[in-house]
């Protein structure tokens, strides 16, 4: 298992940060997502021999958003 956090930008409301939540969530491999809307983060832990974290960048920008791996 894995964990990464990942930094959102363009989430302004609930609304956004159910579909940013709801589409790492929908990436087979994924266990657990929560986003953070006030500090536009989400943290997610994964399976890393089933997900990259290219994917989950990519699952957030097809929600329409951008996202890029956090320090």
């Amino acid at each position: 298992m894995a964990n990464v956090r990942l930094l959102i930008t363009g989430m302004t409301c609930g609304h956004c940060q159910s579909k940013v939540q709801t589409a790492l969530r929908g990436v087979s491999g994924v266990y657990s997502a929560v986003v953070d809307l006030p500090d536009g983060e989400a943290e997610v832990d994964f399976d890393d021999d089933r997900v990259t974290t290219a994917q989950l960048i990519g699952a957030v920008r097809h929600a329409g958003y951008e996202a890029k791996l956090g320090g």
